[in-house]
């Protein structure tokens, strides 16, 4: 046994049970146990075990972890018939080494290169004692799993020609992908597609992709949710419509209701081509789930009419015969999403001799590598970071401020890629995007209503612009020390009362984070449409830094702003739209121009005009989520006003704050990551959630981590009146009750995101942070409040991390445990400090207010008031407190910024109250902008109400 355990560091018995339930997770043969009971099981964690091995069968894994983990299952079981002396005898009393038979029958179908027949043939090895030919069969697809290479021949004589041909590829080192085909088709006619993709396979081709071949319409979608390595699709009119799979019921209920969300467009008017609507409707259905997929049509009768009609779903119509335009097609396409140009610049740069006669001395590495004092500069960072060292001034590469050829083509497809109509390139983060919007979309004394806790670069883009901010109040947590996000009755209420003020001209744009620092999401296309409903001219700007990854992922992409911007514009085309906005208007406006009462506003979920315009934009720390060097972002525009209202400005705004002098290597790396995400982003993206969730679950099951610590769900993070789905964690009871409530719900959580309360350790978020996770075990988080820390998983999270987290909570939640239960119960403990609630915005002074009645302030008038030496005082905490008691009322001079999770405290020309000096008093973040501990605040002087 030790040649097996040495493997997985694990018993048996253990990892039995953690994957003795695939088969009936899949076919969804069992009862779902209740949240209690999942709350209730333990978890079998060691060191070197993935921590989710242990699974509750109410949690569907996702199917590409469920495929690999049922594989690596039969290995480790198989190795015990091999090394056993029990052999028979094992085989007869593991019913799981069946049932994960029966699972990967299943799954396999949705997979290229192995496929069903080949899990029979390991079955049929099996049960003739063959074990040692079917241990090597299974190891063949462990390892390309695992992204090992395996021979080039396999050994064994049972593999027939062409699977030996498709074995025989995994040592090859070209990129690989699959091309699914949907047709209902004989294992004869299979067979033969696949022979004919792989004779026309060339060693010239840059690429190779394998068929992966299903009868349904239910079976397609089924597969581009489960087979990330899916970049290209084949429909052929002959496919039926309902698997005949034996799915699970939450796979079963996520292609119903990812079908279910799509309308085909109107068919040809042949009725001689009648199939063409079900077509469609596959065709839109997958292009929702995965528009990186490159769509083909093949058909036979009346191509020529189908083409005309099918343009927009279909990138070509072939006929069958056409099987070489096809496969180069498949090849030219995956080459585009390849293409990296400015990247693909950069290099050929590095590579040519060239003359450096220009003011940068690190160029071509001169100044380093000649250097007898800096040589270590390149040995550390390696001689091609110099040798990409250049000017745009100096030629030979495009300028970031007036791109025309690599960087200009670049964005075009991260455009593409993250669904805008534009997107620029940022190189110093988006607090610079963000005041490049501000910029070109506001002008002074425009009402910009702003969510008061986003980040800083929006307060001083404001500022900077004279724009008159209206400050929206999130819903505080105040047991967690954070806030929310913003309802959307709250902005529809300030928007009501602008209007009924006759200053709704005014309001020029609102701004929120979507998601948050904490990971609530807002759902922005209901939020864009209210307000729409409201002012038809709003301008939308989304504050997306840690959402990046977001567009990559058919759930998480709904919630995206360019995605909803999107939505939007197809919904405000329909005749549907159009008459259910006429029906609710008759409602709410009388013939005479009179709005019903503000309730009624409030209370319904408005519909806006078919004429209003959409202007979204969204900004993005794409090195937050995604791969990218650090400040390397992106702003996407989704704006039917582009030419007309917003070019000029913006490229005026863009010129203000972009340095003449951009980081090539930060723009090479936004480039080369949107490659990745277009070609693995849905993979990335799955697995990272999916490793999210089982930390949450490994905290909620293990006896120990759930005595110390408490996983917050949306229970926890959302109040009841904004969710309608009602799960704690929708992703953990599977993927469709993950889409229902990010479909439905006001406002979801963030799955990636894992917030951990700690009050019973004992210690405030800032000690656990540094000297627990830090200090003793190198494990860095972002953000801490009060009593809860923040873990965050990217697409660079791996399961071995995942378990070196939990075995590190584990260690800690015993250190704790140990350190109570030695505290000398006579000597008692110190009197925790209660949290004051969290301070909403008090108002702006009266000598900053616009007026009595509404928000806004001149929040740059105080800015400039408050650079001036003269019209400041520093005053300390406790006599501050003591002027604020006895009646006076002091006006901040600056921002105040606590830092994470960056947003200000205090305003310029904000109103200084008891209320955000008690929350100042106990705030435990080590960092604050704008406050000076020995010194005090800078208030302005006698301008104190």
């Amino acid at each position: 046994m030790t040649r097996i355990e040495s493997d997985y560091d694990m018993s048996a018995d253990a990892f039995r049970r953690g994957l003795g339930t695939l088969d009936m997770a899949m076919t969804g043969s069992i009862p779902l146990p209740s949240a209690s009971e999942s709350q209730g099981a333990s978890l079998a964690v060691t060191a070197g075990a993935s921590a989710s091995l242990e699974r509750d069968p109410g949690m569907p894994s996702t199917t590409w972890r469920m495929r690999s983990d049922a594989w690596e299952y039969l290995r480790f079981a198989v190795k015990r018939l091999v090394y056993g002396n029990d052999g028979a005898d094992l085989l007869a009393s593991d019913g799981e080494i069946q049932r994960s038979l029966r699972t990967l029958e299943t799954v396999e179908m949705y997979w290229a290169g192995f496929g069903q027949r080949y899990v029979r043939a390991i079955g049929e090895l099996l049960e003739a004692g063959d074990f040692r030919t079917a241990l090597d069969r299974i190891g063949r697809v462990v390892n390309r799993l695992r992204g090992d290479t395996v021979p080039e021949e396999p050994r064994d004589e049972f593999i027939d020609e062409q699977e030996r041909a498709e074995l025989s590829t995994d040592a090859d080192p070209r990129p690989r992908f699959e091309v699914l085909i949907v047709d209902e088709t004989t294992p004869s006619e299979r067979d033969a597609t696949r022979s004919e993709g792989l004779r026309l396979r060339a060693g010239a081709d840059a690429f190779i992709y394998e068929f992966v071949i299903v009868p349904s319409a239910d079976d397609a979608v089924a597969a581009v949710l489960t087979n990330p390595n899916i970049l290209a699709c084949v429909v052929r009119p002959g496919f039926s419509e309902r698997t005949k799979q034996r799915l699970s019921r939450d796979l079963r209920e996520t292609i119903d209701l990812a079908r279910a969300e799509v309308t085909p467009g109107q068919a040809p008017s042949r009725s001689s081509l009648a199939s063409v609507q079900r077509v469609l409707g596959l065709a839109d259905t997958l292009a929702a789930i995965r528009p990186e997929l490159d769509l083909y049509l093949m058909a036979g009768a009346h191509i020529e009419d189908l083409a005309g009609a099918l343009t927009r779903r279909f990138r070509r119509v072939f006929r069958r015969e056409d099987q070489l335009e096809l496969h180069l097609s498949l090849l030219r396409r995956v080459s585009h999403l390849y293409d990296t140009p400015f990247f693909s610049a950069i290099q050929d740069h590095a590579r040519r001799p060239v003359g450096v006669f220009h003011a940068l001395p690190v160029a071509r590495g001169g100044s380093v590598v000649s250097s007898k004092w800096i040589k270590d500069l390149a040995d550390f960072y390696g001689l091609n970071l110099l040798l990409a060292e250049t000017s745009a001034t100096s030629g030979g590469l495009d300028s970031l401020l007036a791109p025309v050829h690599t960087l200009k083509k670049a964005q075009e497809l991260a455009a593409r890629a993250y669904g805008a109509k534009h997107t620029f390139f940022v190189t110093n983060g988006t607090s610079t995007a963000n005041k490049i919007v501000h910029q070109a979309l506001v002008s002074p004394n425009d009402v910009v209503m702003v969510d008061r806790n986003c980040h800083k670069s929006h307060h001083h883009a404001v500022m900077l612009t004279g724009a008159r901010p209206a400050y929206l109040e999130a819903y505080p947590l105040n047991d967690f020390a954070f806030y929310g996000a913003v309802p959307l009755h709250r902005i529809k209420q300030m928007l009501l009362e602008y209007r009924a003020a006759g200053r709704l001209d005014e309001v020029r744009m609102i701004t929120l984070t979507n998601c948050t620092f904490d990971g609530i999401v807002y759902d922005p296309e209901r939020v864009m449409a209210e307000c729409l409903a409201i002012k038809p001219d709003l301008v939308f700007l989304w504050d997306e830094a840690w959402f990046a990854f977001a567009a990559f992922h058919p759930v998480t992409r709904r919630r995206t702003a360019m995605a909803a911007a999107k939505r939007l514009e197809q919904r405000f085309g329909t005749a549907a739209h159009a008459a259910a906005y006429r029906e609710q208007r008759d409602r709410l406006v009388s013939a005479d121009g009179e709005f019903a009462p503000d309730t009624a506003w409030l209370d319904e979920r408005l519909i806006p005009a078919p004429d209003a315009r959409i202007r979204v934009y969204a900004t993005q720390s794409t090195h937050k989520t995604l791969t990218a060097l650090r400040q390397g972002s992106m702003i996407h525009v989704y704006d039917q006003d582009w030419v007309r209202e917003a070019e000029e400005a913006f490229h005026e705004a863009y010129m203000t704050h972009t340095s003449t002098s951009p980081n090539y290597q930060i723009l090479s790396s936004l480039d080369i990551g949107r490659r990745q995400v277009e070609l693995e982003g849905f993979e990335l993206v799955q697995r990272q959630l999916d490793l999210a969730t089982s930390l949450s679950q490994a905290i909620a099951r293990h006896p120990l981590l759930r005595r110390t610590f408490r996983v917050l769900t949306a229970h926890d993070l959302i109040p009841s009146d904004n969710r309608e789905i009602g799960r704690p964690m929708p992703l953990r009871d599977g993927l469709s009750t993950m889409w229902k409530a990010w479909a439905t719900d006001e406002f979801v959580v963030d799955p990636s995101r894992i917030t951990i309360e700690i009050s019973r350790t004992g210690v405030d978020g800032d000690t656990f942070k540094h000297e627990h996770l830090m200090d003793r075990y190198g494990i860095q988080v972002n953000k801490t409040s009060r009593n809860t820390v923040l873990f965050m998983t990217n697409i660079g999270t791996s399961r071995s991390a995942i378990a070196y987290l939990i075995e590190v909570l584990v260690k800690l939640a015993e250190r704790f445990e140990e350190e109570q239960a030695q505290r000398d119960p006579e000597i008692p403990l110190p009197a925790e400090v209660p949290m004051p609630p969290l301070p909403d915005f008090s108002a702006f002074s009266s000598g900053y207010a616009t007026d009595t009645v509404l928000p806004d302030g001149d929040m740059r008038a105080a800015f400039f008031r408050g650079q001036q030496r003269g019209a400041v005082e520093h005053v300390r905490h406790e006599e501050l407190r003591e002027r604020v008691a006895h009646g006076t009322i002091p006006v901040s001079a600056g921002f105040v910024t606590p830092y994470p999770p960056g947003f200000p405290i205090l305003v310029p020309g904000q109103l200084i109250t008891a209320e955000v000096l008690d929350f100042m008093a106990v705030l435990d973040t080590r960092e604050i902008h704008g406050y000076d501990s020995r010194r005090g605040y800078r208030i302005l002087r006698d301008t104190g109400e």
